[in-house]
């Protein structure tokens, strides 16, 4: 083995042998070290309300709805801030311009528009303002977004990335249904035009008037395939996927595009690496590298595309393989513990002034950035999904679903219309189940609900189902109380193999006496008292600590359960926390089927998502300690 080859082994062995934590916490945190004040894009330019900046603070998002560290949430909202006026305009936001580069960050305004907090009002304002964008974007005459005002009859790739994936999500939040049938079309007008049916690729570039000097006379497209380009797209697809409703005739579509990329993504794979080359096909050409930023995206929308169940799982081998290339070709660990990401180009462009000809010299011309954020915030979205698909196979054709028969509460949503609520996986404010459910979503698992009452039928194909907080007339002006019928159902299941958590509440806030008609079964009783009682924000007088080698929570060392109903115990169910003689949790094994209890349902997003509880209270952890161990109790069905 030559001298240089043994150096690059040895060197990313230390580069990976030192990382303790994940790649994309490292490279969070190294982000917020550089910009611990604002996000400055463009260097010796004010900071402004910027594409790179959405690209970051979405990946920002990522990580905080995998750590549950609320660090990550008030970075964000404190960057929004900057820009979002308390009437919704957006400081240095220009609607006259319809450039599509200024929505992505909007992305944000969408997240923090779901959130509990006192202000949402003005995200909700300024998110309406860039949809009113979108709705008066100008267009091509087949219907298809110009990049930028100034930009006539042009679609770019990068647009499909700018603008759909907010458009989609605010589609679904507003119930703007008909939309999507637009979202669709602009996806089909680059298939129509961009794609090369000899490697298919997609051209950066298209120009409906072919009057552009970068234009073919006859098809209007630009001359070169350039990574990045292809990358926003790749993006855009899977991301845009997330919120397109089941229903829609176009959804099956936009898998077909991501399904025809793939392969023609891992064909232009370079062998050695893993990476891919600024300019995808040209390989070795003179000139041409081994480019960050198209790297990433091309990983992240193999790697998602694989876990959504878009693509074939042999893509997740080029996935990984691509991301081990970027690990030793491009991060770099730095003296100070930060880590660095290199080869980023600064831009690719088409026209404008000075001119862009789109020629192969001109995409080599632009510099080559270190920690350029179109190249950090996609490896951050590339190293989540990688996190992800290392702990994913636990879950995989497993169903987890929570109930909403008993539980069945209901409140205005963003619309003014009625939506269920409290401990739903949907909701994404302090009373939903939304953080949980994505660990388990994360652990590959699929999470739903199951509104009726629980029947053989209805739960043979479940492997965990959840029960919280049963309704009181309080709550609901027609209850669901447990039945005699209920119990036997949900008995059978679990001697059959099933997993059920039983989560009760207060004596105040829940219905305790038919719940425990069914917590019998399994040897169970919420006792009719109230201990762990906190006075405002005196944290530690719900601190529950766990021991070590507890046998649900190995990762978990302190939680915080406020005001719950402590347990009785008899038969097969035994203590797997006991506070002060109190039984706080117990499992209990029945048949061939495992049953898990505690009195309050202290998982929910207030006491995940850290914002709101003191860090040294572990309740992500918890939760993800418990996902994990109910999956594991639950055979595949």
């Amino acid at each position: 083995m030559n001298t240089k080859k043994l150096i690059a082994i040895l060197s990313f062995a230390s580069l990976t042998s030192v990382a303790q934590k994940p790649y994309s916490v490292q490279m969070a945190e190294s982000f917020m070290t550089w910009h611990k004040d604002s996000i400055t894009v463009k260097p010796n330019k004010p900071a402004g309300w910027d594409y790179e900046q959405g690209l970051v603070l979405k990946g920002l998002e990522k990580v905080w709805y995998r750590t549950g560290d609320g660090k990550y949430f008030e970075y964000i909202r404190k960057d929004m801030d900057r820009y979002v006026q308390k009437d919704g305009s957006i400081r240095t936001y220009a609607y006259n311009d319809f450039n599509l580069d200024n929505i992505p960050t909007g992305r944000e305004l969408l997240m923090l528009a779901q959130q509990t907090q006192p202000d949402k009002e003005k995200y909700i304002k300024a998110a309406h303002l860039l949809w009113k964008q979108i709705e008066n974007q100008p267009k091509t005459k087949e219907g298809g977004y110009w990049h930028k005002q100034r930009y006539p009859n042009q679609m770019w790739l990068d647009g499909l990335f700018m603008c759909e994936p907010f458009a989609a999500e605010y589609s679904k939040l507003f119930n703007k249904t008909e939309h999507f049938d637009d979202i669709a079309k602009q996806f089909a007008l680059i298939e129509k035009h961009a794609v090369d049916e000899q490697t298919g690729l997609i051209y950066h570039g298209y120009d409906e008037s072919r009057e552009q000097k970068w234009a073919d006379k006859k098809t209007g497209l630009s001359p070169h395939f350039w990574s990045r380009a292809i990358g926003w797209y790749a993006m855009a697809l899977v991301d845009v996927l997330d919120y397109f409703p089941e229903y829609h005739s176009e959804k099956a579509n936009l898998i077909k595009y991501l399904q025809r990329l793939a392969p023609a993504l891992v064909k232009y794979q370079d062998v050695k690496s893993g990476v891919w080359y600024q300019m995808t096909t040209q390989g070795t050409r003179k000139g041409n590298y081994f480019e960050a930023s198209g790297s990433c995206m091309f990983v992240y929308a193999l790697a998602k595309g694989v876990r959504q169940g878009y693509l074939d799982a042999k893509y997740l081998a080029a996935a990984k393989k691509g991301y081990a290339g970027i690990l030793k070709e491009f991060v770099e660990k730095e003296k100070d513990g930060t880590i660095s990401l290199n080869k980023t180009v600064s831009v690719g462009g088409l026209g404008g002034n000075p001119y862009r000809d789109g020629s192969y010299e001109y995409y080599l011309s632009e510099p080559i950035r270190k920690n350029d954020l179109k190249g950090v915030g996609p490896f951050i979205f590339a190293s989540v999904e990688m996190e992800i698909a290392n702990e994913n196979a636990l879950g995989k054709g497993k169903i987890v679903a929570v109930d909403g028969h008993f539980n069945n509460e209901f409140r205005k949503d963003i619309n003014g219309n009625q939506e269920n609520f409290h401990y739903t996986w949907d909701d994404r404010m302090h009373s939903g189940f939304w953080v949980w459910g994505n660990i388990f979503n994360e652990l590959g698992a699929r999470t739903t609900t199951i509104k009726a009452a629980p029947t053989a039928e209805n739960l043979k194909d479940i492997n965990v189902y959840i029960i919280v907080d049963p309704d009181t007339k309080k709550e609901t002006a027609k209850p669901n109380f447990i039945q005699a019928n209920d119990i036997k159902n949900i008995s059978n299941w679990v001697k059959n193999g099933g997993t059920l958590v039983m989560m009760a509440n207060d004596t105040a806030n829940c219905e305790h006496k038919n719940f425990n008609l069914l917590a019998k079964e399994f040897g169970i009783q919420f006792l009719p008292k109230n201990i762990n009682m906190v006075q405002g924000t005196q944290w530690e007088q719900g601190r529950l600590d766990i021991a070590a080698n507890n046998p649900v929570f190995k990762n978990t060392k302190a939680v915080y359960i406020k005001e719950l109903a402590p347990l009785a115990l008899s038969g097969t169910a035994k203590s797997i926390l006991t506070e002060k003689g109190e039984v706080i949790i117990a499992t209990a094994k029945v048949g061939k089927g495992t049953v898990f209890a505690v009195g309050d349902p202290w998982l929910y997003n207030e006491y995940t998502d850290g914002r709101r509880i003191p860090i040294v209270y572990e309740n992500f952890s918890a939760a993800k300690d418990l996902a994990t161990w109910l999956l594991q109790q639950s055979p595949k069905k």
